[in-house]
């Protein structure tokens, strides 16, 4: 969230910023509530010191009928409190300047391309014929054990999947992040604070009966580690990762990519994110410095990418920059999102009360930064269409073999 006093004396640029990502947050009311609010403090400080007066003086009487209107207006403080609390969640952060200025995907603007899409002498298998031709990738049973959006990986197909997923883990610990298994079960809380509530609440599943959520990435739980703490300022920057099962119901998505393995119900994946000082250029250079890594990956893996600037409808509420990378998917005759790099300034800390102590020994909210780093099933997509070969084997990229033991997957029929 947004400091209030910065929506204060910045309102037309909140305001800007709630049109520009297309959001529906009337900030007027938000200041009418806040000013309603303040002076309900103001009211309420005073009739406690009259309280603790009249309780020195033993004024009885007196005591008794400040205590009456204090408890009404205590209440409605309460209300109001919850109020503003509730409607400053929806407050979206201020997008970089250089940011694309637009409603949805269709303003993201390319910034790089890497390597040349490849051109096959022969006619083309999707990944799901391929899969099934290897044995690797079985829908119709997932479909039958899991429902909608259900699949099986087998075989080499299983082996692949592991071995993308621990080819990135160890990459990302090589590059000093350190390594955690968090919970892929949270509270509320570190869904609020990471700013996937309330905004996203339709795609994560809640555990019946439980007031627990299964995480869509492990961002909410590493961020929540950190929660509520104040750091010393040597710490930071702080950077980890983890290599997490996740979950997402794709509700708001009902209907996208109904075929295949791109857009699934549960995935693997690896993520890092970095708490770092309230420098925004220093933050900007992790930004680049983790979206590198993602970039490396597809290079050492051999598949053609490119990197979106994400527009401000796209990006998310939070997300001051975000960059999206695409690799080349023959199948779909088109790019698709494998990677999502965002830098949230300090956005996500203040939900999330994550504080460092600099050496002028003033506390302050910290910037926060989140990328994939590799997520599968989905990038098997471009890893079989990518070098699949005339009579529907597909090599597998030399980085990978020493984690898969086998240098080519072979039709089975």
């Amino acid at each position: 969230m947004l400091d209030i006093n910065y929506i204060r004396q910045n309102t037309d640029l909140v305001k800007k910023a709630v049109k520009q990502k297309g959001m529906d947050v009337d900030i007027d009311k938000l200041l009418q509530v806040d000013q309603k609010r303040r002076e309900l403090i103001l009211k309420v400080d005073e009739l406690r010191k009259q309280r603790n007066e009249a309780a020195k003086t033993k004024n009885i009487e007196n005591g008794k009928k400040v205590k009456e209107e204090l408890g009404g207006l205590e209440e409605e403080l309460r209300t109001l409190q919850e109020h503003f609390d509730q409607l400053m969640l929806y407050v979206p952060n201020i997008p970089a300047q250089d940011a694309p200025v637009g409603s949805n995907s269709d303003s993201n603007v390319e910034i790089l391309k890497w390597g040349d899409v490849p051109k096959f002498d022969f006619e083309t298998r999707d990944h799901i014929e391929l899969g099934r031709m290897s044995d690797i990738i079985d829908l119709e049973q997932g479909v039958k054990a899991s429902g909608f959006r259900g699949y099986y990986l087998k075989n080499e197909g299983a082996v692949l999947h592991l071995a993308i997923l621990n080819y990135a883990f160890d990459k990302i610990v090589e590059a000093g992040f350190s390594p955690m298994v968090p919970p892929t079960l949270v509270h509320e809380a570190a869904l609020v604070g990471s700013g996937h509530f309330p905004f996203g609440k339709e795609d994560v599943y809640q555990i019946a009966g439980d007031p627990l959520f299964l995480t869509g990435t492990s961002e909410p739980s590493l961020l929540a580690y950190f929660m509520d703490k104040t750091l010393t300022e040597d710490q930071l920057p702080i950077k980890v990762c983890a290599m997490t099962h996740c979950y997402r119901s794709e509700v708001g998505d009902y209907g996208k990519d109904t075929k295949g393995i791109y857009r699934v119900h549960e995935f693997d994946k690896v993520e890092q994110v970095v708490i770092c000082k309230n420098i925004l250029e220093e933050s900007e250079q992790l930004f680049k410095m983790m979206q590198g890594i993602s970039e490396e990956i597809l290079q050492e893996l051999g598949i053609p990418y490119h990197v979106i600037a994400t527009s401000t409808g796209d990006m998310g509420t939070g997300k001051y920059r975000m960059n999206d990378l695409e690799a080349w998917m023959p199948g779909r005759g088109k790019y698709g999102e494998t990677h999502s790099n965002s830098n949230l300034t300090d956005w996500q800390s203040r939900r999330l009360n994550i504080k460092f102590k600099g050496q002028d020994g003033k506390a302050y909210y910290c910037y926060t930064l989140n990328n994939t780093v590799i997520a599968s099933p989905r990038i098997l997509i471009a890893i079989l269409e990518n070098f699949q070969q005339a009579d529907g084997s597909v090599k597998i990229p030399e980085v990978l073999v020493p984690y898969t033991g086998f240098s080519e997957i072979k039709p089975k029929s």
